[in-house]
């Protein structure tokens, strides 16, 4: 076999292999959303419970995926990748074996250890197999799998729930799994970061912040905003997140250096990251309630009908990463943003308790060519943006924030709903829906203006320039300068 088509092959495995394991990751979030009454039913528990079967997942994960970003970089991402693997497969089977709920909350509290270690570790891993020039066809598959994991997590969870049991929402994670294990050891080559020792005291800082954030974020709708706990969470954590920055400006190996955030392109996609997920999370959350319990589809048949957003990504992603190669990232992000944002608008425009499906379709159809344009290319500008020994953290950092976005646009939406509508009737429900649906358009479109802060490719040129001077003026003999398409 010739070297050519050796690297192609190892490119191949790799892209399949990353998808998989994001997928599986991304896939829990909201997988268990539609199955809530028959674990309810089979388990019982208060609502309090059920609410925490989804909530202790989204918590570990966004507390852990810098942590685990760190270890990778430290160990091995390759090794850590499989760590975390199996540490989510053997959580699925715990799940779906849960004899009551608490340890149904407990497994999927483990599930969100294992995906906080392995979801990072899959872009750093695919960044490191696949050329420069192919990055953006790869991230554009790369990314269609893992939207269409997030946005048809209630159809899958609703299916499998329906047809077969809720039990297989959890087992479905097992077969994949045991295959990507020894894939993983024999098709993925072992990559390593900086080096640097553990920032033990970083970890701690920024581990808290984010539990007690996410954890506020969570328990805000269900407890209320000025419960004791809540509001504890929500300062406490800011406050500990707050002495993160603080510390991580001045520490000499921080766990995620500072200066990261002083390049536009860095800072520009994360907020623009954080955003996009707030609003797309949040309406897909409350959408897919809509199309059951006011329009009175099966969980299945409104899985079946939001195909035209959740399956999109499948079509459009790859043909947003092989323009995002030609023409640079920015300005394809920044479409697929405020496409996403009409969507939406346009969405809390026509829905009422008896619209027809074909009125929905084209805000459906908006809603997923933006977020297929949205994946790949912003995957390419985060990993484009800093040096190859920091990618590791780079996309913790940035799945970190995706992370804290999707839960605190259930929150707010979820907020929102309430203050001006309820469950009540259907009018009630709708109600609610059409000013949360237009806050998360107004988000989105919001994260669109900061995509267009980030510079332009021959800005970003003279930029990646200017850093690289100073980086061989600043660091010893033998670093890697930043690559040289930061600013896409």
């Amino acid at each position: 076999m010739s070297q050519p088509t050796e690297r192609r092959g190892g490119m191949v495995w790799a892209l399949v292999i990353t998808s998989v394991a994001g997928f599986m990751a991304a896939l829990d979030n909201l997988v268990v959303t539609t199955a809530l009454p028959s674990i309810r039913k089979d388990l019982g528990g208060a609502l309090g419970d059920l609410e925490w079967t989804v909530s202790a997942y989204t918590l570990t994960f966004a507390v852990l995926l810098m942590f685990g970003a760190a270890l990778g970089d430290r160990f091995g991402r390759r090794r850590l990748f499989l760590v975390g693997i199996t540490i989510f497969t053997g959580a699925s089977a715990a799940a779906a074996m849960a004899p009551g709920i608490e340890s149904l909350i407990a497994a999927r509290a483990v599930q969100g250890v294992g995906a906080a270690i392995m979801m990072p570790l899959t872009l750093t891993l695919l960044t490191a197999a696949v050329p420069a020039a192919k990055r953006g066809m790869a991230y554009g598959i790369w990314g269609a799998v893992n939207g269409l994991a997030v946005a048809s997590g209630p159809l899958i969870g609703g299916s499998l729930t329906e047809h077969i049991s809720w039990h297989w929402i959890f087992w479905l994670n097992v077969p994949l799994g045991l295959a990507l294990l020894p894939l993983a050891r024999l098709r993925l080559s072992e990559s390593y970061g900086t080096g640097a020792p553990l920032d033990f005291s970083g970890t701690l800082l920024a581990s808290g912040g984010l539990f007690g954030i996410v954890y506020g974020l969570v328990r805000g709708p269900a407890d209320g905003w000025t419960s004791s706990l809540v509001l504890t969470g929500l300062f406490a954590g800011s406050a500990l997140f707050a002495g993160f920055i603080v510390y991580s400006v001045n520490a000499k190996n921080p766990m995620l250096p500072m200066r990261l955030f002083r390049s536009r392109a860095f800072s520009g996609i994360n907020a623009a990251s954080l955003l996009m997920f707030l609003g797309m999370f949040g309406s897909i959350f409350l959408l897919s309630q809509y199309m059951q319990g006011v329009l009175g589809y099966s969980p299945t048949e409104a899985g079946l009908r939001m195909l035209p957003w959740t399956g999109m990504p499948m079509l459009v992603a790859p043909i947003a990463g092989i323009l995002s190669d030609r023409i640079g990232g920015r300005p394809v992000v920044a479409a697929g943003l405020f496409l996403q944002a009409a969507g939406l608008g346009y969405m809390s425009y026509v829905v009422t308790t008896d619209v027809s499906y074909g009125a929905q379709l084209p805000g459906l159809i908006l809603s997923g060519i933006g977020m297929a344009l949205f994946f790949a290319p912003a995957s390419n500008l985060v990993m484009s943006s800093v040096r190859p020994q920091e990618q590791g953290i780079a996309s913790g950092a940035n799945n970190a924030l995706r992370e804290v976005g999707g839960a605190l646009g259930i929150a707010v939406m979820a907020s929102i709903f309430s203050a001006q509508g309820g469950y009540q009737t259907a009018q009630t429900f709708v109600d609610g829906l059409k000013p949360a649906l237009v806050t998360g358009a107004a988000v989105v479109a919001l994260a669109g203006v900061a995509t267009l802060l980030i510079p332009t490719r021959r800005r970003a040129a003279q930029l990646v320039a200017e850093s690289s001077e100073s980086a061989e003026r600043a660091e010893p003999a033998g670093s890697d300068p930043v690559l040289e398409n930061a600013g896409r």
